[in-house]
């Protein structure tokens, strides 16, 4: 199954559902009917707007663990995909953080959702919930096991972390394809809000070769046009909600003039015949 597959276009905007703290969070405000509420509003305002897809993460859970997170947030997050499968017909996928990729693999196979977001799928990154070991070993066997053909999009030096040591970004790309087997790369800033430059999406989109490469944070309407110049697809969050206040909920409004500016800027782009774009992946 290729990306283009899934998003219906060459050029995906994937919109975010921040989730309320689920139980076990220390925010957890003990009433789930509340957090399904803010999340059948914000998917909804995010497939009016026009995006092509919508990924739930558990956001609002910080201090995030660095390893698995307890079954009640996989379950919580279960239901709340179900239920966001009934209300919107975009495709959805799972970002369970800070790494646990094995619970949104299960999430996203067990909801047929399409994709998975996985912050360190190879490599060593420091982080605040202490150092963070790449899990494509057990990741993609565990897909195998289960059968599933839920896409991997992986971050390369994720956003909120440093690397152990000083990998070459070209190199962390590679890798990450190569010997991780993702499906897609994200790029991100170096913070959530903070856009990757122009030339980092360039070196990544160039090392990725034929595999799509994501825009994983600051994306605005005033940058997306300048951004996609070098990317394939854009995953984003804060620009889309209420002020840009990335506490308030998703503006429907926004969203409109988000995938406007995007569809506008790659109408202007003069695609040279050699330009990869999003095939089957691995």
């Amino acid at each position: 199954m290729s990306l283009t597959t899934i998003f219906k276009t060459a050029t995906p905007v994937i919109g975010v559902v921040h989730l309320l703290p689920l139980p076990t969070s220390p925010q957890w405000g003990g009433d789930l009917q509340q957090v399904m509420a803010r999340a059948e509003q914000e998917a909804t305002a995010l497939a009016s707007g026009g995006v092509h897809g919508i990924i739930v993460e558990n956001f609002f859970d910080a201090p995030f663990t660095k390893g698995q997170v307890d079954p009640a947030v996989v379950s919580a997050m279960s239901l709340i995909v179900q239920r966001l499968q009934q209300l919107v017909a975009v495709p959805i996928g799972i970002n369970v953080l800070r790494n646990d990729a094995r619970s949104a693999l299960a999430i996203a196979t067990c909801g047929n959702a399409q994709f998975i977001r996985v912050n360190v799928l190879t490599g060593v990154m420091a982080t605040d919930q202490g150092l963070i070991e790449g899990c494509a070993y057990e990741l993609l066997r565990y897909r195998r096991e289960l059968g599933s053909d839920v896409k991997i999009l992986a971050d390369v030096l994720v956003k909120h972390a440093r690397p152990l040591g000083s990998p070459n970004l070209t190199t962390a790309v590679q890798e990450t394809i190569d010997r991780g087997l993702a499906d897609g790369i994200i790029l991100s800033g170096w913070a959530t809000g903070s856009p990757p430059s122009l030339e980092d999406l360039e070196l990544a989109k160039a090392a990725a070769k034929d595999i799509p490469v994501f825009i994983g944070s600051g994306a605005s309407w005033e940058n997306i046009g300048r951004l996609m110049q070098s990317a394939d697809g854009v995953i984003v969050a804060s620009s889309l909600k209420r002020k840009g206040d990335i506490q308030q909920p998703i503006d429907p409004i926004r969203v409109r003039h988000f995938v406007e500016a995007l569809e506008a800027g790659a109408a202007t782009q003069q695609v040279a015949p050699d330009y990869p774009s999003i095939v089957s992946a691995k």
